[in-house]
């Protein structure tokens, strides 16, 4: 579960990360509540625009971003894109401490915040496969999804704490220190120890290279359509959980903070699980998709504050066991010198939608409450589930047939990657083994 933290520049890596997650919460956790408690009157869409602005450039820098991934040393580009997020976080800090800051300068800073992430994504998800070797690779993009979800645990909570004690713009100074962590991680980080994919050299047309690329996968089309429709209208836990802490349950920061958390205790559990897979399975991402579909709505109909919470941490196992398992199996499956640029995709894929699902979720809690807007994000795991179920019969002749083992068996007639090849391999000699022994 842990064997990629044997690796000295992984452990590094690992604990930067870490830190640098935590304060990341903190800030979104303290963002969410001035401007859903402070600058405006418990309004949804205005949470909603705020979301948008912060995730659509990634969409709009997407081909910039990967290639830059792709063409630059990915370890100098981190150090350039924590160093900005760092800034803008103690900048938004002196105007809330100065008193000055208003709704408008939150989107702004939104804003600018999803500039610099849009170019640091791609980089960050891709320095993993420098970091460690490729039979790692699943093992090590697990576990950073479990650093993020650890962070996940404990800074809203921190962050609940510090708002409801010493006001919300210590929490943002806190986030700019935090991303000293990642900085010193980078210098401690040996480059003769590092596995980088070559460096791509200038040439034509490599904008288009990893749209291309993807679009001849039909199983990276079909898992990034499934990430994009539960990224735009499942993952919007910002405004679901603080409409829901605030509206239905009454709560303050503290108790908002706390049904943060808790969700990502189910995130982590999920991540580690991930972690002690040796390959990323296309089937498990379906799996999880229905899962977060189902307990999604049985969230959403909760009577209790300690129900809700609970279904919380099994839905943060559900949504982190696809995320990481489909993160792992776009990267493990990817030529590595189309990496940045295929991620980039896959990350603007899953970001971008929430520009768009964002300010419906916000929309619909205002006009409905915030249970139909729970309903309407577990519908997204479902119709996600149903857009690859369809594929795997249709495009890859998926079957329910009889094992020799007398057990049911399900099969892809036309399997699309190796993994599936090899599958199907072992199964044929199989059957045709019980075949020449008359069972």
């Amino acid at each position: 579960m842990f064997s990629s933290l044997s690796i000295p520049n992984y452990r590094f890596w690992f604990a930067g990360a870490l830190i640098s997650n935590t304060g990341a919460w903190m800030q979104r956790t303290a963002q969410d509540w001035i401007v859903l408690t402070e600058l405006t009157d418990r309004d949804a869409v205005a949470l909603g625009i705020t979301t948008a602005l912060q995730f659509g450039p990634t969409l709009l820098l997407m081909p910039i971003s990967g290639l830059l991934a792709d063409r630059l040393r990915r370890r100098t580009i981190l150090i350039w894109t924590q160093s900005a997020q760092g800034v803008l976080a103690l900048a938004l800090g002196l105007l809330l401490v100065l008193g000055h800051a208003e709704l408008w300068h939150v989107y702004v800073f939104a804003l600018l915040l999803g500039v610099t992430t849009a170019i640091d994504v791609p980089s960050r998800q891709s320095f993993v496969s420098d970091l460690v070797p490729s039979g790692k690779l699943p093992n090590a993009v697990s576990l950073n999804a479990t650093s993020f979800q650890s962070a996940r645990l404990i800074g809203p909570a921190l962050a609940g704490v510090l708002i409801a004690t010493t006001g919300s713009s210590v929490v943002f100074f806190i986030n700019a220190a935090s991303f000293g962590a990642v900085i010193i991680a980078m210098i401690l980080i040996r480059p003769d120890q590092l596995q980088p994919s070559p460096l791509l050299a200038r040439a034509r047309g490599q904008l288009r290279g990893g749209l291309t690329y993807v679009k001849s996968r039909s199983d990276l089309v079909v898992l990034m359509t499934m990430v994009f429709v539960v990224g735009a209208f499942g993952l919007n836990f910002p405004i679901l959980i603080a409409t829901m802490a605030t509206i239905e349950f009454n709560l303050d920061a503290t108790g908002f903070g706390a049904l943060t958390s808790l969700m990502a205790v189910g995130a982590i559990i999920g991540s580690l699980l991930a972690a002690r897979r040796e390959r990323a399975r296309f089937g498990v991402v379906v799996v999880a998709a229905t899962a977060f579909g189902g307990f999604g709505l049985l969230a959403s109909l909760a009577p209790s504050l300690w129900l809700f919470g609970l279904l919380l941490v099994i839905v943060g196992g559900c949504t982190l066991t696809m995320l990481a398992t489909a993160n792992a199996y776009v990267q493990s499956t990817t030529d590595p010198t189309l990496r940045g640029r295929v991620m980039a995709i896959y990350m603007a894929v899953f970001m971008g939608g929430t520009p768009l699902g964002a300010p419906i979720i916000g929309l619909i809690t205002n006009e409905f409450g915030p249970r139909w807007a729970v309903v309407a994000a577990s519908t997204s795991g479902f119709v996600a589930a149903a857009i690859a179920i369809s594929w795997l019969v249709i495009g890859r002749g998926m079957r329910v047939v009889r094992h020799p083992d007398q057990r049911f068996r399900l099969r892809l007639a036309f399997p699309s990657t190796e993994d599936d090849r090899e599958l199907l391999t072992e199964e044929l000699a199989l059957e045709e083994s019980a075949v020449k022994r008359g069972t």
